[in-house]
């Protein structure tokens, strides 16, 4: 899963050529394991891998932290499809950590790649101020492969609010880059 932005960050705009703030996305994700297992990989708090507990395997990994919003990259997120059989659970969602007022204005675009078949690309637009965190897919694993479902939920708040929406079950603290 890829997520990058078209938004111009930290550019001037007006008279007095005042700047935007710089723009800073995050992709991410709740996993849950078979063993029971669950976790957050994300660039908040440095959380970038989500190991297997017996073999401790990469399963899950985000690349790295684009906080600019200038990298052509943008973020991705890796699942070794190796360890299917480990994954109860994963859930993909996007932040505004900061910048935007709202998704629109994000022009958030996030891209799924298959190991078979064609890229999926999600739009991330939602207008509504305040839906700091999107929900973007669920997978799950079917017949020895991940199954996808498309979700696109915007919550307001941050991780703790996806939690709840989605009954993770985990605590948090507060954390920050």
């Amino acid at each position: 899963m890829n997520l990058n932005c078209n938004a111009n960050p930290d550019k001037p705009r007006g008279f007095f050529q005042k700047h935007e703030p710089a723009l800073d996305l995050d992709l991410g994700c709740l996993y849950e394991f078979t063993d029971g297992s669950k976790g957050v990989v994300q660039a908040l708090g440095n959380a970038f891998a989500a190991l297997d507990s017996t073999t401790r395997s990469t399963i899950i990994r985000l690349d790295g932290d684009d906080r600019s919003g200038t990298v052509a990259a943008g973020e991705n997120l890796l699942i070794d499809l190796a360890h299917v059989e480990r994954i109860k659970r994963i859930l993909v969602f996007a932040l505004i950590y900061e910048g935007a007022a709202n998704w629109a204005a994000a022009d958030g675009v996030a891209t799924l790649f298959p190991a078979v078949g064609p890229s999926v690309t999600i739009r991330l637009d939602d207008p509504r101020d305040g839906a700091r965190i999107c929900a973007i897919a669920m997978l799950e694993p079917r017949g020895g492969a991940l199954q996808v479902h498309r979700e696109v939920s915007y919550l307001d708040g941050g991780q703790r609010a996806l939690d709840e929406a989605y009954n993770w079950g985990m605590r948090w603290t507060a954390g920050r880059k």
